[in-house]
């Protein structure tokens, strides 16, 4: 029996050493939502659609890597951290909902995960230290993390991040789309051009849906060849859109998400060598550009209060770029 005990007390301390390298990691496994684990309460995001500022007078296909935290649950692939992306794949469907969370030094970004899909996600924060987790919905507003991983991003470029496809701008999966912004820069001699190009195609031909804005709801996602072939959606549809037509031509965008007034809204913010990021973008003036919002530009039809709304940025409170 002493011989007994003294080995139980040797695995113990074992499993214990063992345990204490494990707090080390920066990646792990963490307990399925069955199991009594720490919850938080994640809230579903509004879409970025739908009525007009009262003030207008206008009516992934990526390539997965070798670098993977994975479990029985989910897998986190953090390849392409210098591509600025992560990209998150949930195992099977439980029948609950699924989210992920990239945390980075100053934004939190929440995401909606389809089991057996994987998404990407990009790095809007830039470089720095980043946290990615899998949640699994418990019930309500409550989710349980089931999977985690921390990294730190050394970008290869500042514009990296907004130079890919991810969930909200995936140009990978629009073959039409990414044929479409080829013809439309075909004679356009720099990103200045190939944005006004791009600009003037999408104000022209699309259309506001405005069944669509009353009925979206929490996790809508653009399908990009889907818009073009409609010529219509909501704001988020619009600025989806834009950014993923410049970005398959080489041009940095960003897709916005914020409001316009009190109104969630999503515009763009493209770069060129002339002007760097322009932030404040929709149309040029014969001397600058204006801030660049397909949405209320094309409703507006071009009218000179609603350019002169767009172009003031006071009118625009960014929270996200995606």
């Amino acid at each position: 029996m002493k011989r007994r005990t003294i080995l139980m007390l040797t695995a113990t301390v074992l499993l214990l050493g063992l345990l204490s390298g494990c707090g080390e990691q920066s990646t792990g496994y963490l307990p399925p939502a069955t199991e009594a684990v720490d919850t938080v309460d994640i809230e579903e995001e509004a879409v970025a659609l739908a009525q007009l500022p009262p003030a207008l007078p206008v009516s992934v296909s990526a390539q997965q890597g070798e670098l993977v935290e994975r479990n029985e649950r989910a897998a986190i692939d953090y390849s392409h951290t210098a591509q600025g992306y992560v990209m998150v794949y949930v195992e099977r469907d439980s029948g609950r909902r699924w989210k992920a969370q990239v945390k980075g030094p100053t934004t939190t970004y929440t995401y909606n995960l389809t089991p057996q899909l994987w998404a990407a996600f990009p790095f809007s924060d830039g470089n720095g230290d980043y946290q990615i987790t899998v949640y699994e919905n418990v019930s309500g507003n409550s989710y349980a993390a089931v999977l985690a991983h921390t990294c730190t991003v050394t970008l290869e470029n500042e514009f990296a991040p907004f130079l890919h496809a991810n969930q909200f701008v995936d140009y990978d999966a629009a073959p039409n789309t990414v044929a479409k912004a080829a013809e439309l820069t075909a004679q356009s001699p720099d990103a200045l051009a190939k944005v006004a190009a791009i600009y003037e195609y999408v104000v022209k031909e699309m259309t506001y849906d405005r069944e669509l804005a009353a009925t979206a709801k929490s996790g809508y996602l653009p399908v990009l060849d889907t818009v073009l072939e409609k010529k219509s959606g909501i704001c988020f549809d619009y600025a989806a859109l834009m950014t993923g037509m410049l970005r398959s031509q080489g041009v940095p965008c960003k897709l916005v998400v914020g409001y316009a007034g009190t109104v969630y809204h999503a515009w763009i913010s493209v770069w060129t060598q002339e002007h760097g990021w322009v932030d404040s973008v929709v149309y040029f003036n014969g001397s600058t550009w204006q801030r660049m919002d397909p949405t209320f530009a094309s409703n507006g039809g071009k009218d000179p209060a609603i350019l002169r709304y767009i172009g003031d940025g006071s009118n625009y409170t960014a929270r996200y770029f995606y």
